[in-house]
């Protein structure tokens, strides 16, 4: 069995995550998530979907980029234009 490296749970289907030259494993997504997830830099949030990047920093929406004083990014484009 192996130890989750969150919660230490000793877990007969734990899983492991190979990133950035690194093995972890974990008992759930759960706490996959919390070990691994980025933190949004405004509102501290975990980050598990796309995120905005602007330069060196990480944050969950548009808004909290805004809040940090990015300027640019928007949550959606207007309806029709091409990608």
């Amino acid at each position: 069995m192996a130890v989750c490296e969150t919660c230490g749970n000793d877990y007969d289907i734990a899983f492991e995550v190979h990133a950035q030259g690194a093995v972890h494993t974990f008992d759930s997504f759960q706490c996959a998530i919390h070990a691994m997830a980025p933190i949004c830099e405004h509102c501290a949030a975990r980050i598990i979907g796309h995120g905005v990047q602007a330069g060196e920093h990480w944050y969950c929406c548009a808004h909290c980029a805004r809040q940090e004083g990015t300027q640019g990014i928007v949550d959606r484009v207007m309806a029709g234009m091409s990608r």
